[in-house]
Parts: C-alpha cells; structure tokens; sequence
C-alpha cells in the first residue's frame, strides 16, 4: 500500500530564531550595542544601558534576560554564509521576543520534553552550548533556570530545532 505522506516522520521545526504562533507574539524593536552585539539568532539577550547585548557573564541570571533574539525574514545574509544561517547584525536594530513562541538551536545532550524547564548557558561556552543558548539540564553554574513561564513544546527534530515559550 502506498504512503501519502509528505513527511513520513516529522517535518523540520525550523530555523533557530523564526518566530512561531505570530498572533500571541510581542516583539519589540531594540537597538544592538555595536560594542557587544549578540552574535546568533535565538538565544537569549539582555539590554544594558539601553542597547542589546548577548548573555556573555556568569553573573547573569534569569532576571538578566530580556528577551530572544528573533531571526528577521526576510534577512539579506552574507554573501559565505551556509544555507539556512545568517548572521545577526552587528549594529542597528533588532526585534526581541518579549513574550511568544521561537524555534531555537538546542544546546547539550539532554534531550528537551513538553512543558521540561528551560536553560540559558551564562558561563563555559563549549560546542553545542553557545552563551545565552538554551538547554534542557542544569550544568551547574554555567546555566541559570528560567522562570516556568518558559518551557519547551516538545522535543527537538532532527537537527536539534525545538520550540520554546516565552512568558506564555
């Protein structure tokens, strides 16, 4: 018998930093600190003195966090840049999810479940496991718990893709 299915496992979530459910979003439009521009998108950023900078101190802590670096689409990106990447500005402007859902690159090698808590990485960067990633275990001091209001909607694809709610 013959399969009619376009996807015969699970379709790719996506990209890291696309914006899902665009109708309960909030989005704001921040300005970047060319001095200390996030350098990914869909982690998390936090704002310092009025400008956007990445999450990039083991001093920072959940009340630290701002918001998710949101991919703009479209997005003009550089000219070597793989397909399915870019990479975020370095000035200007940025729009942050404040509160909404967001695909982003899961960190570390557990595995995210539906409603698990979620991690942002604030010390130790290693492979996988950027600054103001998200991951789904504690890593002692270098990851702080966010507050249950974000939570993973399910577990990653294939590709380590998975969405998060923010404040939701």
């Amino acid at each position: 018998m013959p399969s009619y299915q376009a996807y015969q496992y699970r379709m790719p979530a996506g990209f890291a930093g696309d914006l899902q459910r665009a109708e309960v979003a909030t989005i704001e439009t921040q300005l970047i600190d060319p001095a200390a521009p996030p350098t990914a998108f869909g982690v998390a950023v936090k704002m310092v003195n009025g400008k956007i900078q990445p999450i990039n101190n083991a001093a920072d802590t959940a009340d630290s966090v701002y918001g998710v670096n949101l991919r703009a689409y479209p997005i003009q990106g550089n000219g070597t840049d793989p397909l399915g990447t870019a990479t975020p500005p370095t000035s200007g402007v940025t729009d942050i999810l404040k509160r909404g859902y967001v695909d982003v690159a899961l960190g570390g090698t557990a595995p995210a479940t539906k409603n698990g808590t979620v991690y942002v990485r604030v010390a130790a960067p290693a492979a996988g496991k950027p600054l103001g990633g998200f991951e789904a275990a504690a890593d002692g001091t270098n990851t702080v718990a966010m507050p249950a209001n974000w939570y993973f909607t399910g577990p990653a694809d294939t590709y380590g893709i998975v969405e998060i709610a923010v404040k939701i």
